[in-house]
């Protein structure tokens, strides 16, 4: 395994991480307005207060990394989808926003405003993230010197729509499992109801992507027909999802959460093994398509990150890992609570 590879999985381990974590984040925001009242509405905000910040660090490592790793493909993705990565951008931003003004004050219409940007904002995010995936799956138009040759509405077609609200879906129903471990009571009670119908829409639009996908971008699966012992990616992702109802109707709210994570590293193990050997895909030109090698740093520059990631990683996770730890546990309302 040479160091382009390596450094593609550490890149797709870093953005996974992000996805496992932050995904119940904006999940959390997604379902946000389903509450029914002002405490309900703190309890689900600070379900997820003392660790949505954090979690986006995960984000913004991936990102240094593709930069450090591989520039070309970095600077050919965030200047082609430059208005769609603003706009994520500030959802991300504006839902943070909302986190941190919606109690302070004591207003009505204060708190709803925020509450609406905070769901908005999640919703947006998640949307957007999907389709960027979307697009990196299908293939946007590069010219011979790798620069994206199309414009942001080209960016919008049916496959990165459906793409987008499955991964909304994904996180509402991540998101939902977490808030049914993180609170109590009647809330608690409300989440579980609707973990069922969050399950449902994702299995359904994780159907409808699956099917338009072998349709119609065939080239994601070529590499697991090549190698046959790769379908245990499709396999684990499927076993997965399916054990997400099976532990909730036993109501294992961990187990479930567990395999909710398990479904969704596992389908950027499956989206990473169709984009490969490419960073970016072009369409429908695939002579001009980014790879993992056309679009790396040297290799000097490689093994040096490396060595950086090596230090970094540990204390990444190590304070991941601290942070939650602490933060176990059912959320309860105190004068400190958002």
């Amino acid at each position: 395994m040479d160091l382009n590879i390596i450094w593609f999985i550490l890149v797709g381990v870093l953005f996974a991480g992000y996805a496992m974590l932050d995904g119940f984040d904006l999940g959390i925001g997604a379902l946000h307005l389903f509450t029914g009242t002002d405490k309900e509405r703190r309890l689900m905000i600070n379900s997820i207060g003392p660790v949505w910040d954090g979690n986006e660090v995960w984000l913004v490592t991936g990102g240094g990394a593709l930069f450090a790793a591989f520039p070309e493909a970095y600077a050919t993705v965030f200047s082609g989808f430059y208005i769609a990565f603003m706009a994520f951008l500030l959802a991300l931003i504006f839902r943070a926003v909302a986190i941190e003004f919606r109690s302070k004050q004591p207003m009505e219409w204060w708190r709803r405003m925020w509450d609406i940007g905070f769901s908005v904002g999640s919703v947006l995010a998640a949307f957007l993230l999907g389709v960027a995936m979307g697009n990196i799956a299908y293939g946007i138009p590069l010219n011979e010197n790798h620069v994206f040759a199309g414009s942001f509405f080209d960016l919008l077609h049916p496959y990165t729509i459906i793409t987008g609200i499955t991964t909304v879906a994904l996180f509402m129903m991540h998101g939902a499992i977490y808030g049914v471990l993180k609170t109590e009571g009647e809330l608690h009670d409300k989440l579980r109801s609707w973990v069922q119908n969050t399950i449902i829409f994702f299995i359904l639009s994780y159907a409808v992507t699956t099917i338009f996908t072998l349709l119609y971008v065939p080239h994601m699966a070529s590499l697991i027909k090549s190698y046959p012992i790769l379908f245990v990616v499709p396999l684990i992702t499927v076993l997965a999802i399916a054990n997400i109802p099976r532990e909730y109707t036993k109501n294992n709210d961990f187990r479930a959460f567990l395999s909710s994570s398990a479904a969704v590293i596992s389908l950027l193990a499956l989206f990473g093994l169709g984009v490969f050997p490419n960073m970016v895909y072009s369409f429908p030109s695939p002579e001009h398509s980014l790879t993992i090698y056309n679009a790396a740093s040297s290799q000097r520059t490689l093994t040096i990150m490396l060595i950086i990631v090596g230090i970094g990683m540990p204390l990444v996770i190590g304070y991941t890992s601290t942070i939650y730890y602490i933060f176990r546990g059912k959320v309860e309302l105190t004068e400190e609570s958002y």
